[in-house]
């Protein structure tokens, strides 16, 4: 079988996307021996896929697309005529408003978030009617779609209203041999030398995003959480810059704490669990349905964990994990002190964590991801039609 995967999207490998189709890729590589993957990647990218070998072939897209108005057409326009050329068996496109409406074989994708901001102001009124009018047409369109947990295929099914026998849940994996409990104090060494900053704090692993990852709501709760306690805890907001950045940071910069609140930008992945290990807890706010990768690699690394109620990551985590009502700054610094205050609710957070975690291994979601495509590419190919609304090609 002929599989192409558009990783065009990945964000050189720090997003969720992207680090969900590097580990996705690998294991389907190891699963499938009898596959080729056409992987179409950004030029930039393309050397994070040299590891996996011949079974990977990878297509050069051009940096032009990398903008994200410009790799949304180049799906639409450029990505069916390329698929059609390679004569493949399935196209597999990971992002939801990616989603491409020609159909120059099986289609595949994968939903790993609510999308619940369509009335977002700060998002413009082209994005807002993108979601509403077009992405229930392109969720439709798909042959197969993978939800990474429940709460994602309620969405599609319920709200975007596609039909549930295209739905498959699968959950993602964790890398056990990179995230895996380890020395604390190593950890904290290390970062103490090349950051300057030692424990204990909290940890998010986020984008700096407005409102989707609700950091303006963790930065109150912990500037309420300081105000009331003489806790030496910091907060540590590490990720890239991403839409709504700029109000997060103001908000940092109007803190009377700021000193106490860091942001290290970007984490390389290999890097990543000498955070967990040296983190006093991993706290993520988000809303939304998404799987929540990151809180499964600080759970699988050891380290106690707080999501958002109601959110992916809260079912991902199960138990295993505090929750707190994200839309309620008391409720978040409630749980931010109970935390800070309580040693042994951490050390049973941890162990519960990694217990959790060892449920989930790249391995079986490439094995029910591979199943998505034999069943894809069993339906019969309908031609290639125009978009329509996008009808203007790309230069």
């Amino acid at each position: 079988m002929r599989i192409g995967v558009s990783a065009v999207t990945i964000n050189r490998g720090g997003s969720g996307t992207g680090q969900y189709l590097l580990n996705l890729l690998g294991a389907l590589v190891a699963e499938a021996r009898d596959c080729e993957f056409i992987v179409f990647a950004l030029d930039r990218d393309r050397e994070l896929f040299d590891s996996f070998g011949p079974p990977v072939r990878v297509v050069s897209v051009g940096e032009d697309f990398r903008p994200g108005s410009r790799h949304l057409a180049w799906h639409q326009f450029v990505l069916p005529r390329l698929a059609r050329d390679l004569a493949l068996d399935v196209l597999h496109v990971p992002a939801l408003n990616r989603f491409p409406w020609a159909k120059p074989c099986p289609l595949v994708g994968t939903v790993d978030n609510s999308d619940r901001f369509p009335d977002n102001p700060a998002a413009g009124w082209s994005r807002a009617w993108f979601r509403r009018t077009l992405l229930p047409a392109l969720a439709r369109r798909q042959d197969e779609l993978v939800a990474v947990n429940a709460a994602a295929a309620a969405e599609l099914i319920d709200v975007l209203g596609v039909p549930s026998c295209q739905v498959t849940v699968i959950p993602n994996g964790v890398d056990h041999a990179r995230f895996h409990p380890g020395d604390r104090e190593t950890a904290a060494t290390w970062l103490a030398r090349e950051h300057g900053l030692r424990p204990p704090f909290f940890l998010s692993v986020a984008r700096l995003e407005h409102p989707e990852n609700n950091l303006l709501r963790l930065i109150e709760a912990f500037n309420r959480f300081k105000a009331e306690t003489p806790s030496p805890w910091q907060l540590v907001l590490a990720g890239p810059d991403g839409r709504g950045a700029a109000a997060v940071r103001e908000r940092i910069r109007r803190s009377p704490y700021a000193p106490d609140i860091r942001c290290p930008g970007h984490v390389a992945p290999e890097r990543l669990t000498t955070w967990y290990h040296a983190a006093g807890a991993f706290v993520s706010t988000a809303f939304g349905a998404g799987f929540g990768l990151a809180p499964l690699e600080a759970m699988a690394s050891g380290c106690p964990v707080l999501v958002a109620e109601g959110s992916g990551a809260a079912e991902l985590c199960g138990r295993a994990a505090l929750t707190a009502d994200a839309s309620d700054v008391e409720a978040i610094e409630f749980q931010l002190a109970a935390l800070a205050g309580n040693a042994p609710l951490r050390t049973h957070l941890a162990f519960a964590g990694v217990q959790r975690a060892g449920r989930f291994a790249w391995r079986k979601t490439a094995a029910a991801t591979l199943e998505v495509y034999v069943r894809a590419s069993r339906r019969v190919r309908v031609p290639v039609l125009t978009h329509p609304v996008l009808s203007a090609p790309v230069s």
